[in-house]
């Protein structure tokens, strides 16, 4: 059972786009830098079009790889710039709702997605147009990114303070005062430009200095910690692991539909609490939940179909697993989900802001390229046992949390090193700014 579409073809087709997203979410924090995050938006977009309107009109599998890396390309662009977008447009009290937008039109093309694969599957052409149709998002995005102003904080660090006054009076309202604001914003760049300006070559390299080793970890942390769920696994293949437990063709494809509306139902839940109850409270609920549905899966399936997978499980069983795996989904919606974006875009100061999204978004499709790569030849030789395997690593990266990652709800961009100075663990590695008020760090 657990061996049925174990080819290296169907996952390489898959996993090709996260390889160079990769490698362009690398190029994208000197492109977000120097063009803007808007710009860079425009140029993700462009390239998805590209990629989409090479995979419809494919004619050999290389033609369906080729448009496949363009996509990859388009999605390292946009995934590096519109986080760092939102959190830098945002209002501090409204950040963890503004950004978890961000996972909700996600989901939102999740569930597109799977709705045109269950209509068109029984089509000869229906693949041309689920691939094809992705240049109708693509071309939302670009268009949709000429009609707004760059983040107030990019037009101030490339020395464009009008239109940043311009841009913080459109997004804060005609009747605000924006000055103080304005001034901050250019405070803190001049700071950043200052300290700089021996690296101006390369930003990586400050980045690794002692003082940022809590954000560099967490760079590397949480994205990677939100792959090793095993969420996007289940998603990808969500349809061949319904189908592999006895549903039908089209009954699996529903069933991946179903899952699809679980996780945009919960990433809501995610919007209305996340700054109400904080992301530490999320993180660590979020993993308890997924945690006890995979394990569930794992014992429902070593149960009823057997150590070796060849026992034929019923339609009741069949519907227990693709329970709990919207339980197991919900759990991603409302927490890891949304907060994988969320944390990374808020916690770096602004002179490393750029490159420290480009880690996070480079372990993160690192991550989802290898998990992706291996996951049906390991489910055709772990069997049940894949599930437990993110099992244990759910529960690593929970307990990871709780130790870790300090509450981030509320606070201002700019005063974001406030949390690490206070942390039990990396107080050690921060350098306290000399206009701190010590009795913040009490």
């Amino acid at each position: 059972m657990y061996c049925v579409y174990d080819s290296q073809v169907l996952t390489l087709f898959t996993s090709s786009l996260y390889l160079t997203g990769l490698v362009s979410s690398l190029l994208a924090s000197r492109v977000t830098t120097a063009l803007g995050r808007r710009n860079t938006m425009i140029l993700g977009g462009c390239i998805f079009f590209s990629g989409a309107v090479i995979n419809g009109g494919s004619e050999i599998i290389a033609m369906l790889i080729l448009g496949r890396i363009l996509l990859g390309f388009g999605v390292g662009f946009a995934n590096q710039a519109a986080p760092v977008y939102l959190s830098e447009i945002a209002p501090p009290k409204w950040r963890g709702a503004f950004n978890t937008g961000f996972q909700f039109f996600i989901g939102v093309g999740v569930v597109t997605a799977n709705l045109i694969n269950y209509f068109t599957a029984n089509h000869s052409w229906g693949w041309r147009l689920s691939l094809g149709l992705a240049a109708v998002p693509a071309t939302f995005m670009t268009m949709g990114a000429f009609l707004i102003p760059d983040t107030p904080s990019s037009l101030v660090e490339r020395g464009k303070i009008d239109e940043a006054k311009q841009a913080l009076q459109k997004v804060r309202g005609p009747t605000t005062n924006v000055g103080p604001e304005l001034e901050e914003l250019i405070r803190i760049s001049k700071a950043a430009t200052t300290t700089m300006m021996m690296e101006q070559e390369e930003r990586f390299v400050t980045i690794f200095e002692r003082q940022y080793r809590p954000q560099l970890v967490m760079a590397f942390a949480i994205p990677l910690s939100q792959q090793l769920t095993g969420i996007n696994i289940v998603a990808f293949y969500a349809p061949n692991l319904f189908q592999s437990v006895g549903f039908g063709n089209r009954s699996a494809l529903l069933s991946a539909l179903i899952l699809g509306l679980v996780n945009l139902a919960s990433i809501l839940v995610s919007a209305s609490i996340v700054d109400r109850f904080g992301r530490r409270f999320l993180f660590i609920a979020g993993g308890i939940q997924m945690l006890l549905c995979i394990i569930a899966v794992a014992v429902v399936l070593a149960l009823t179909s057997g150590v070796e997978g060849t026992e034929r499980i019923s339609k009741v069983n069949s519907i227990l697993i693709l329970v709990l795996l919207c339980f197991y989904a919900a759990g991603f919606g409302w927490s890891w989900g949304p907060l994988c974006w969320l944390i990374p875009s808020e916690i770096f100061p602004l002179k490393i802001r750029s490159p420290g999204q480009s880690i996070a978004i480079a372990v993160q499709l690192l991550t989802v390229f290898v998990l992706s790569q291996t996951f049906l030849r390991m489910l055709c030789h772990f069997k049940f046992g894949t599930f437990l395997f993110y099992a244990a690593w759910i529960a690593l990266i929970t307990i990871f949390i709780v130790l870790f990652l300090p509450e981030t709800k509320g606070i201002p961009l700019d005063s974001m090193y406030m949390i690490w100075a206070k942390h039990w663990y990396w107080r050690r590695f921060v350098v306290v700014q000399p206009q701190l008020d010590q009795d913040n760090l009490s």
